[in-house]
């Protein structure tokens, strides 16, 4: 098996793995999002996240989770596909994908010491801060400023190829 597939792990494979890391005082970050074509902005969030711990686990909404979110015609890319490319950085420790619309549930089983979300958020818009609040875990928002959304790179994908460019 390659290396970075054992990165991806199911609900209960993670659930052993990060009881091993508390046990042995790791601090634990989760970040997540749909990482649908994956972009620098991507990896400066996903890079961010790791500083703040030792261990970096990525959620990845599921393609369900993502039509949800995006709507028609998204994602781009089959979920095993994203959670593949991310496990291949370097920062990331452990990959799940999770199939609900947000990443609450996870929060809830997990209880990471901090929950990273990137720079189009503020600490008091992140959906899920109460859940991180009530286990006694810390938002913290990394990577900076939001560079150019996925959704801003298919238009201009689209753009490109309606001008013949």
């Amino acid at each position: 098996m390659t290396s970075y597939r054992r990165k991806l792990k199911t609900l209960k494979g993670l659930t052993a793995v990060v009881e091993k890391l508390r046990r042995r005082g790791k601090k634990i970050v989760l970040a997540n999002g749909c990482f649908d074509l994956l972009h620098v902005g991507h990896v400066r969030y996903l890079s961010g996240a790791k500083f703040l711990g030792d261990v970096l686990i990525v959620g990845i909404n599921g393609d369900r989770s993502v039509r949800r979110l995006k709507g028609r015609g998204r994602p781009l890319m089959p979920e095993a596909a994203r959670a593949e490319l991310v496990a291949g950085l370097a920062c990331t420790d452990y990959v799940i994908i999770f199939r609900e619309r947000d990443v609450k549930r996870l929060l809830r089983t997990i209880r990471p010491d901090v929950h990273a979300k990137g720079g189009d958020y503020t600490t008091d818009t992140v959906p899920e801060r109460a859940v991180v609040k009530s286990y006694g875990g810390r938002v913290a928002i990394v990577g900076g400023p939001k560079v150019r959304s996925t959704r801003e790179i298919i238009q201009q994908v689209k753009h490109s190829q309606m001008n013949g460019i």
